[in-house]
């Protein structure tokens, strides 16, 4: 048992009677309280009593509402206490930031009209980021209907990173891009209202978000067309291929065997056996020939 398990098991602050140390030796400083509670791994639980609350107010000033509210509903579920920390907020300023260089750069790309009918017919990447943003989306309405806010703007922070990788190459992907900012605003909207608004009025859009419907999943975006699934041979993996949803058994069979990796492995080798189990996996069973 390690000394913060002991403090913990038997209900033991080491904070407060270090602090109490030091208030005596007349050495106390907040600083040598947070260190070694740190290092121990008993992070100090903010109070009055303690002296060591923040004042939102001198938070705000320096990051503004928007990353102080993030970092708050980030930072743990509803129901837990958390410790404030700097870094914790700066986290949350850095996120919005990089929102807001993504966005601008961006700008003049995604600067285009679209309708549903545009976003039918796209080609595997663009499908794949509307599949994610939707799903993104889905499971964020469920987040929050549960006010479970750190696990929904989790959601959102991996969005933005999905957004970063994606490359623009063709006209659709500029509206499917578009698309999926708006959404991302959408979702922060509740949360981060002022950068979400700025942004929202930069998109060309002259009323409040607000005036604005709720976006809702769009099921024929949540559909996948393909699925990935393992290839054995004798019970071992071998490769990994891309197949069409629901494929039969056949397909599935010879798109494994146009595989490098797996006709590697095959050679000299009767196929004896072909065990698939839908749109999970496939295993070969061979002997040598």
């Amino acid at each position: 048992m390690n000394i913060g398990e002991f403090l913990r098991e038997y209900k033991l602050s080491l904070g407060d009677n270090f602090r109490l140390l030091l208030e005596s030796l007349g050495f106390y400083h907040e600083r040598y309280v947070r260190d070694i509670e740190n290092r121990i791994g008993e992070p100090a639980k903010m109070s009055k009593s303690k002296g060591n609350t923040v004042d939102p107010e001198e938070a705000i000033k320096t990051y503004g509402a928007d990353t102080v509210r993030l970092y708050i509903l980030f930072a743990a579920p509803v129901e837990k206490d958390f410790e404030w920390t700097d870094e914790g907020v700066q986290g949350a300023y850095r996120f919005l930031k990089r929102l807001w260089n993504f966005f601008h750069q961006h700008l003049e790309k995604i600067n285009v009209n679209y309708k549903r009918e545009d976003l039918a017919h796209l080609d595997e990447t663009a499908r794949e980021l509307r599949r994610k943003t939707h799903l993104t989306l889905k499971k964020y309405l469920a987040d929050m209907e549960d006010l479970s806010f750190n696990t929904a703007i989790a959601g959102i922070m991996e969005l933005l990173n999905t957004l970063e990788g994606f490359k623009l190459r063709t006209d659709s992907h500029y509206k499917v891009l578009r698309e999926a900012v708006e959404i991302l605003l959408f979702m922060l909207y509740p949360i981060t209202p002022h950068i979400c608004e700025e942004l929202w009025s930069a998109l060309g859009y002259e009323k409040s978000m607000a005036f604005y419907p709720f976006p809702q999943p769009d099921e024929e975006a949540l559909k996948t067309e393909s699925v990935e699934i393992p290839v054995q041979i004798n019970g071992k993996l071998r490769a990994v291929i891309k197949i069409p949803i629901e494929a039969d058994e056949e397909t599935v069979k010879s798109i494994a065997l146009s595989e490098e990796k797996v006709r590697k492995f095959l050679n000299g080798k009767e196929i004896k056996k072909v065990i698939y189990v839908k749109n999970k996996l496939l295993n070969l069973v061979v002997k040598d020939g």
